[in-house]
């Protein structure tokens, strides 16, 4: 049963699925964020396109003769790529001047990182894809817009065809839909399978957040995210890509002022800290970095802040934006009501609950923890994968 379910088309993934706003590679990085603002996935898609005449060959177009565009979709951008491009020295004194340079300038330089595939190409052959370092996949996908509505569709990039993200998630979406059909496996905890990575990127609380750029772009190749720990190598919380990517701009300038620990309070839900925002901008001036002192006082984000509230077990779990000290939870299943709270499991934990857990939060990553909260590593959706496509080999 397994291995029949593993031949079924990818269209099924697709159903429902938003249809991609393309984004070209002549754009500018400004043109970049005022689409990422309309995005209904914190990601834009970056096209290349050609003429050509009679197709492209390759498979891309979706027909007819003559003269027409040719595109294929190149990379992903997302509101992180942009605030780790603002953070290079070379950028900081005219951020304004950065975002008029081309999106080339911003794309993630990763082999494969998005590929092309058919709505009738296998699970199977997605599963491979994935395994093989592609982070999104993309797949055309039926529209019942007429011709008329197509040809002023946004949203079309070529030859009357619109086109879906096909991730990691929805692929652990699907295989959970149907995990019965992998027990006894799907019961094995991660200590069993041998799934978690003990080297996961980490930076310290009190460390400067500058110093953990280097690992949030890796963490957004690796749809990760930074864990921040304490000397002992307890677990505080973490900063991640999508925490990051849920900001404005401006919370570049946060980045290269605060601690790591700050920089938590400061995306943290509720907006910046009124004390944080003051804090940024002495440091933007003692830093005598005008113009990013003139984007971040601009920005929206950084105005004001709206008062933090929580329940008591809330309370328990998170940092203070006024004191701005950490306690430590005890609990394997945090609340997503924070930005900046980990969601963590046991080494102990199962592989379908790590499973549930990550996709009720939406997130392709649990860290894993000891009782004391002590940090032993992280398991990911590409790790769960690559057990899935093993049960597949032992059981052909």
């Amino acid at each position: 049963m397994a291995v029949s379910f593993f031949s079924h088309d990818v269209s099924d993934l697709c159903l429902g699925k938003p249809a991609l706003r393309p984004l070209s590679l002549s754009a500018t990085v400004a043109d970049a964020l005022l689409a990422l603002k309309f995005s209904e996935d914190y990601f834009v898609s970056v096209w290349s396109c050609r003429l050509a005449k009679n197709g492209c060959g390759d498979g891309t177009c979706g027909g007819g003769g003559g003269d027409f565009g040719c595109c294929r979709c190149i990379g992903k951008l997302c509101m992180v790529d942009v605030i780790c491009y603002l953070c290079r020295e070379e950028n900081l004194l005219s951020p304004s001047a950065a975002l008029s340079a081309s999106v080339a300038e911003i794309l993630p330089q990763i082999p494969a990182i998005v590929m092309h595939l058919e709505p009738s190409a296998s699970l199977l052959e997605a599963i491979d894809l994935v395994l093989q370092g592609a982070q999104n996949l993309v797949v055309p996908i039926k529209t019942k817009l007429r011709r008329k509505q197509l040809k002023n569709s946004t949203n079309v990039i070529h030859g009357g065809r619109e086109f879906c993200w096909l991730t990691q998630e929805d692929i652990i979406r699907y295989l959970l839909s149907s995990i019965g059909l992998f027990s006894p496996m799907a019961a094995l905890s991660l200590d069993t399978l041998g799934i978690i990575c003990t080297n996961p990127l980490s930076v310290n609380y009190h460390s400067p957040a500058s110093s953990a750029i280097g690992a949030i772009s890796r963490s957004i190749a690796n749809q990760t995210s930074v864990a921040v720990v304490d000397g002992e190598g307890i677990l505080i919380g973490e900063i991640s890509p999508l925490a990051l990517a849920g900001c404005d701009k401006a919370v570049a300038a946060a980045i290269m002022t605060l601690s790591s620990g700050d920089l938590m309070a400061y995306i943290d839900c509720g907006g910046p800290p009124e004390d944080l925002v003051k804090v940024v901008k002495a440091r933007l001036k003692e830093s005598n970095l005008e113009g990013m002192l003139e984007e971040f006082t601009n920005s929206p984000s950084s105005v004001g802040s709206v008062s933090f509230t929580s329940s008591s077990s809330d309370e328990e779990f998170s940092p203070s934006p006024s004191s701005r000290k950490y306690r430590r939870s005890s609990s394997y299943s945090a609340r997503i009501t924070r930005r900046a709270e980990a969601i963590v499991c046991h080494p102990r934990s199962s592989l379908v609950a790590v499973m549930i857990q990550a996709i009720a939060h939406r997130v392709n990553y649990v860290w894993v923890i000891e009782d004391d909260c002590s940090l032993i590593g992280i398991v990911t959706f590409l790790d769960m994968l690559k057990v899935f496509r093993e049960h597949l080999e032992t059981t052909e």
